[in-house]
């Protein structure tokens, strides 16, 4: 969202900047500031994407909780795709060089996506609650219909309060709209006070509230079960454990637990607990860093649409900075997913094997086959098996001369020229 509170458009400042420096010295920051936007947004793009890829490709992260995280890395690659790239241009060019109705794209982009992002971090604060505080209740509350009631929900809503105001002319004054009139190939987002109010309470105040007080409430719920996982360790002679009979029932992972010769109910419940509260440390991780990232921009977006100017003068150099801390914010989630969960963590590792052996000019990839009795080899070879329950692999190897396979049942695939 990029939002003007002076009068004096950045351009002029950018230009005036420029003349009173040395000629290598603007170029060396031209350059610097062009390295690190880019590499923001390649990141942005690229991680949000891998995020997107994993999950389709990876039937494990195929979970309910996980339809909040796609859509969720969805809104921040296209935050990346249409909201930075307009901000970069503008930040390292010093000037606006589209019209004025791509000035209001961009604009409905930036609050869009970002308004998004936050009412989908609200969405799985409320689906970590029900999942640690209520896990009875989990599979009757959070069913996959409301799921999706939920992320239309969330994209409807930032879709009212971003593309219709900016482009109806709602979200500003009388006399902005004139001095656009009047500057047709300037882009200043300036809003009035009832737009100000509204939409910094939609777009953050009111989700962040939501989440504070749910992961408040994971927070609280988690320690007393952790007590309560040592009393049950121990148990009341300190050394005999207790077991706790709990009716089976959907997690939020989408399986459900089932009586198991080698599993107790206690250790059951133990590990859905662990599970249960490491998905909701890492997703109260992603709030807290989208908090610290968008805090700083709402005070100073509230801050400078409430006073004059004047009383509240903030320098560009500022307003860009802080900006661009909301925007590295897109980038950070697919870092904290791969760092902080493993399942993703692997996924990442093998789409992006999977990619790049796919861009390699010799390109070897498995296919993993079950075969009922006798297998036929690649090429009309029939290869007998020991053990017909024995998973084998066929290794496809791309040569000048064709397609070379072998089979191997010791799952190793050997390459000999």
């Amino acid at each position: 969202m990029s939002v003007e509170a002076g009068a004096t458009s950045p351009a002029d400042i950018a230009t005036a900047a420029a003349a009173d420096s040395p000629e290598w010295q603007t170029l060396a920051k031209t350059i610097a500031k062009s390295v690190v936007l880019i590499s923001i947004i390649l990141t942005a793009i690229f991680g949000n994407l891998l995020v997107v890829t994993s999950v389709i490709r990876h039937h494990k992260l195929r979970v309910t909780t996980n339809y909040f995280i796609v859509s969720l890395a969805l809104a921040d690659a296209l935050v990346a795709l249409f909201a930075m790239t307009f901000n970069a241009s503008f930040t390292i060019s010093g000037k606006w060089m589209f019209n004025q109705v791509v000035c209001d794209f961009w604009n409905s982009c930036d609050v869009l996506f970002s308004t998004a992002s936050i009412m989908h971090l609200c969405c799985i604060s409320v689906d970590r609650y029900y999942a640690i505080i209520k896990p009875l209740e989990y599979p009757t509350k959070i069913t996959t219909k409301r799921v999706f009631i939920m992320l239309a929900l969330a994209w409807t809503v930032s879709l009212l309060i971003s593309f219709v105001p900016i482009f109806t002319g709602w979200y500003t004054t009388e006399e902005h709209r004139q001095w656009l009139a009047d500057h047709p190939n300037e882009c200043v987002f300036k809003v009035n006070k009832y737009y100000a109010i509204i939409s910094s309470s939609i777009s953050f105040w009111i989700p962040c509230s939501v989440m504070l007080f749910t992961y408040w409430r994971i927070y609280l719920e988690a320690t007393r079960q952790e007590k309560m996982l040592c009393k049950t360790q121990m148990g009341p002679g300190g050394g005999e454990q207790q077991v706790i009979h709990a009716p089976p029932h959907r997690n939020s992972h989408g399986a459900e637990d089932t009586e198991s010769g080698q599993s107790t109910p206690t250790k059951r419940n133990i590990t859905k607990m662990k599970r249960e509260h490491k998905a909701a440390k890492t997703l109260g991780i992603i709030m807290g860093a989208f908090i610290l990232c968008w805090l700083p921009f709402f005070l100073w977006y509230v801050t400078t649409s409430l006073c004059a100017p004047t009383d509240c003068p903030c320098p560009e150099v500022v307003v860009d900075l802080l900006f661009w801390i909301g925007y590295i914010n897109s980038s950070l989630n697919p870092i904290i997913y791969a760092y902080f969960n493993r399942d993703f963590r692997m996924a990442f590792k093998k789409t992006l094997q999977d990619l790049f052996c796919s861009c390699k000019p010799c390109k070897l990839w498995q296919t993993r086959h079950r075969h009922p009795g006798g297998a036929a080899g690649y090429g009309g070879n029939h290869l007998q098996q020991a053990n017909s329950a024995t998973t084998n692999f066929t290794c496809k190897l791309q040569t000048e001369k064709g397609v070379v396979a072998v089979n191997k049942s010791n799952k190793i695939c050997e390459s000999k020229v």
